[in-house]
């Protein structure tokens, strides 16, 4: 196996075992990708961001990129807070803090378009257990209003994850 296929398999174990913890990889654009003259707010506003969800960009390698900026940085298409900076043409981006992410494309194509915030909200409680204490219709409905835990227990991740670790392991080893 090749540096370059094995650096693509570890990529994928990381990514099979992020979606098995119930991580969304939110793709900016949908089938679009990332490209100018596209309403990305109105993508945006459409996805539901948690910590720990990736977001990845698509793209022509050679033409366009992403940087993470601030806010200011975002309204002006500057480098204004430069947090980071993507060229690969498949970018996978972890979202790990509760906060709003801002993305915009480098080579001037900002202006047409291509910028993207995202509001990543932290993870949602889990549901509690009915007990006879909280079991009344009231704290059925409270329970109910409050969003889905993801679908995947921590264990099954940490599960998923010493699997992909044993795996690159063996793989690198040439077994």
């Amino acid at each position: 196996m090749t540096s370059a296929q094995l650096i693509r398999f570890r990529l994928f174990l990381l990514l099979s075992a992020a979606f098995l913890a119930g991580a969304t990889d939110h793709i900016v654009g949908g089938h679009l990708g990332w490209n100018p003259n596209i309403n990305y707010s109105l993508w945006s506003n459409n996805q539901t961001f948690y910590v720990h969800d990736l977001i990845s960009f698509r793209y022509q390698k050679n033409t366009y990129n992403v940087f993470e900026v601030n806010k200011t940085g975002y309204d002006n298409c500057t480098m204004d807070g430069l947090a980071g900076n993507w060229s690969s043409g498949k970018d996978f981006i972890p979202l790990d803090q509760p906060k709003t992410y801002y993305f915009i494309c480098g080579n001037g194509f900002c202006f047409s378009g291509m910028k993207v915030a995202a509001h990543v909200r932290p993870l949602p409680p889990s549901a509690a257990p009915l007990t006879p204490s909280n079991s009344s219709s009231s704290s059925s409905r409270a329970a109910s209003a409050s969003p889905p835990p993801r679908p995947w227990p921590a264990a099954l991740a940490a599960l998923a994850a010493a699997f992909a670790v044993a795996w690159i392991g063996i793989g690198s080893a040439g077994i």
